[in-house]
């Protein structure tokens, strides 16, 4: 018998189905952090060099994004942060997303005559749906991180304590939202200083938001969710006509989602699941221009295929997409490319079916930034306020800036949003929903080369991300390239081509005018996109920050 069981081993240890060690998996040469402020990819890098990994960098972007650019972030507001844990390539998404109030009706921002009633689904106390920003920073920090929380919360707390210098950007956000903003006195007080609007270089203190920190670091989500914040936060908003209760903010929980994934030529794309649209839509576009010889095309034809499939998707985008936790949708048909070859017989005959106005909104609010550390591990993550300075509400002695983002849903079908979105059903309020986002961050990998991606820009994110994944996949230009790159957009309605005034010469555009386009040339450039790219096989990294923006992007 023992003569057996030698012969049954040695037969084993020689044959070819023995299990060999794992093979070394390729590591980045240094860490990248794009985001879209020095100060916060500053703050992700001091992280690293205590230990951290990437979603401990995550924790202190975020947190400082929420210090520096208070126009388009905060704890205020949410997001959704894109993972890839590089020991086992496990990738998830976590959604923290706002919630409706459960005291939310579907008709709330109505008049009697059913009609949406002007700017009140957009300013003050009951716009605000309730945060998720502070409850994914324990998350990521909890499940994800290597260090305390409280470790990784010490830059934002440092720079809400002892103020950090305003920059140009600053002073551009607030001159543009300064009579918005002193109707509501908090806000105005402090962001303004004695009613002017701060110099470049001055220094701004936001001691109240500097102890919200400290309480969220030393109690965890209870230091947000309970206790005294929560209490200021929903004394706040009741008196100022909103309709938050505690229980609103002991009920919030973050929600792990599976990404949506997809392939376009030979690109792995790993996107955000619903309630972001940003996958379903990018992916829908990337499969219906998976039909076309796209290299082969002069511009203005290229040009042509790429804004009806963005047409169609967003066509999709209205009809179908919601919170999948309230109503069926069917993602599953939405990305298959069978779907897609089907809908592609449209491209060619779709007409203007819009008489909405032609607006598509912002084009810089919200944030994004993107984390590669020494391990590969990688975040990419989106957050908003929504529009700048969200809802412009601050309850008192809290110093957070509350969002709007109520108006993400369908106030009423067919209704256009304060970014020209229309929305059905599926995106209707109820208590306790999340409305439908826009952000898309992403990750890309064709076996050599991962990109880690994302911008601002409202409605227009899909698109940008469309524009860019493209150029990546084609192999043209590099990282510089790709996030300068000259943009142009169509959401379905209105029935419109946004863009920016050098995305087309004047022979495309007479071209685009033949085939019988609308277009609108847009002032000044749109979006921030912020990119980390990792070569595995020479393991170069390059962090790269939007020029139209004043963010960093640095490697160490």
């Amino acid at each position: 018998m023992s003569h057996l069981l030698r012969l049954l081993l040695f037969l084993i240890a020689v044959s070819p189905l023995t299990i060999r060690a794992a093979e070394p998996q390729p590591r980045p040469a240094a860490a990248g952090i794009a985001s879209a402020h020095p100060l916060a990819t500053q703050a992700g890098h001091e992280i690293l060099a205590r230990g951290g990994n990437a979603f401990d960098a995550a924790v202190a972007v975020a947190a400082a994004l929420a210090v520096v650019e208070p126009y388009n972030s905060g704890l205020g507001g949410g997001g959704f942060f894109l993972l890839h844990r590089a020991r086992d390539g496990f990738e998830i998404m976590i959604d923290a997303r706002e919630r409706a109030p459960l005291a939310a009706t579907r008709d709330m921002y109505l008049d009697r005559d059913g009609r949406p009633v002007p700017g009140r689904s957009i300013d003050g106390a009951l716009a605000a749906g309730i945060p998720g920003i502070p409850a994914g920073l324990v998350h990521l920090a909890e499940k994800y991180g290597r260090l305390p929380l409280k470790q990784s919360l010490a830059p934002a707390i440092r720079l809400a304590r002892d103020g950090f210098p305003v920059t140009v950007q600053y002073g551009k956000m607030c001159l543009r939202q300064h009579d918005r903003l002193e109707h509501f006195p908090e806000t105005a007080r402090v962001f303004f200083h004695d009613g002017f609007i701060y110099g470049v270089g001055e220094k701004l203190r936001q001691p109240e938001l500097a102890r919200a920190l400290e309480r969220l670091a030393a109690a965890g989500r209870k230091g947000f969710y309970d206790g005294d914040v929560a209490r200021r936060l929903v004394d706040g908003v009741r008196a100022a006509g909103g309709i938050w209760s505690l229980k609103d903010l002991a009920d919030y929980r973050v929600i792990e989602r599976e990404p949506v994934r997809g392939v376009y030529r030979n690109v792995r794309v790993t996107s955000a699941a619903l309630p972001s649209s940003g996958g379903v839509v990018l992916m829908q576009m990337l499969n219906l221009l998976q039909g076309f010889d796209l290299d082969a095309m002069d511009k203005p034809r290229r040009d042509q295929i790429v804004i009806e499939a963005m047409r169609l998707a967003y066509r999709d985008r209205a009809r179908y997409l919601g919170d999948a936790d309230f109503v069926n949708v069917d993602v599953a048909r939405l990305i298959d490319p069978a779907y897609a070859a089907k809908l592609r017989e449209e491209m060619p005959a779709l007409k203007p079916v819009s008489t909405a106005p032609a607006k598509t909104g912002e084009g810089s609010n919200t944030t994004h930034f993107s984390v590669v550390d020494r391990d590969g591990n990688r975040v990419a993550a989106t957050l908003s306020l929504n529009t700048p300075f969200g809802s412009g509400f601050m309850p008192p002695g809290t110093g957070i800036v509350l969002n709007n983002e109520m108006d993400d849903f369908s106030v009423k079908p067919d209704a256009p949003n304060t970014y020209g979105l229309t929305g059905s059903d599926a995106n209707a309020i109820a208590p306790g929903k999340r409305p439908l986002s826009s952000m898309t961050p992403t990750f890309l990998e064709n076996g050599e080369t991962v990109a880690v991606l994302g911008t601002p820009g409202g409605s227009r994110i899909i698109s940008m991300v469309l524009l860019a994944t493209l150029e990546f996949s084609h192999g043209r230009g590099g990282p510089k390239d790709w996030v300068s790159l000259p943009r142009f957009h169509h959401q379905y309605s209105p029935d419109v081509v946004a863009y920016e005034a050098s995305a087309f010469d004047e022979s495309e555009r007479h071209a685009l005018v033949r085939r019988g386009y609308r277009l609108e040339a847009l002032r000044g450039g749109y979006g921030n996109m912020q990119l980390v790219v990792w070569n595995k096989k020479t393991g170069r990294v390059e962090a790269v920050s939007d020029p139209r923006g004043e963010g960093l992007g640095q490697v160490k």
